[in-house]
């Protein structure tokens, strides 16, 4: 059975070429781009050897095996442990909806299905919803009316849309909005429901949504208490 990862890359933006094209000929042909800038304090950015710069960062989906096979091949062919170049992580994901949609995000990887993933003693868990751009608020509807309190969104590039028709049977924009939704534990499957349901691939917002544990939490009481 395969374990599924979100894995997370930062770097320089000037870089961001370099590794598109590192994990295009990996056959990881679907993530998503967003653009951030680094905040680090100045002894902590010489620790890591990078600069105060605009950055990049590529979201994808990996298999265990396959985060293995890129990881080696970030440090021998990028030299990513070089300070300067970068950092790439992993976050494990419990669920994606949708079988379609898996077969989508997973596409040459061999992904192999078993069992829902879980860390133990969690009770949150952080939705992530990758939706057309300009749909976030029918996003934002469709999980509120099953109990989600609120989110934040996030403007993204696309790449490797266009294998969507193969899989899903649609089309996709490449411009998207991310929405990252905490919620309960216990709720998570209803809210990822209606959110599938409402504003899923039938809709214009043609979102897909996957879900990740969150270990720990910090000013939810208002959210508790409802």
């Amino acid at each position: 059975m395969s374990e599924l990862y979100l894995m997370v890359t930062i770097t320089n933006r000037n870089m961001l070429p370099k590794f598109l094209s590192f994990y295009q000929e990996r056959n990881m042909e679907i993530s998503l781009i967003t653009l951030g800038k680094g905040t680090a304090n100045s002894e902590m950015l010489d620790y890591f050897g990078l600069e105060d710069s605009e950055k990049a960062v590529i979201f994808g989906v990996v298999t265990d095996s396959v985060w293995l096979a890129l990881k080696k091949g970030l440090q021998s062919k990028l030299q990513i442990d070089i300070p300067g170049t970068g950092i790439a992580f992993t976050i494990p994901l419990s669920s994606i909806g949708g079988k379609r949609e898996l077969l989508f995000l997973t596409e040459n990887q061999d992904y192999e299905k078993g069992a829902e993933s879980t860390l133990t003693g969690c009770t949150h868990d952080l939705l992530l919803v990758i939706a057309n751009q300009g749909y976030s608020e029918l996003v934002m509807e469709a999980a509120r009316s099953a109990g989600a309190a609120g989110g934040t969104i996030i403007h993204a590039k696309g790449t490797g849309m266009e294998q969507a028709e193969k899989f899903l049977g649609v089309s996709l924009a490449s411009e998207k909005e991310m929405i990252f939704i905490i919620t309960k534990t216990e709720e998570k499957n209803q809210i990822m429901q209606a959110v599938m349901r409402q504003a899923g691939m039938q809709s214009k917002a043609k979102s897909i949504v996957i879900s990740l544990p969150v270990t720990s939490t910090a000013g939810l009481r208002l959210v508790e208490e409802e």
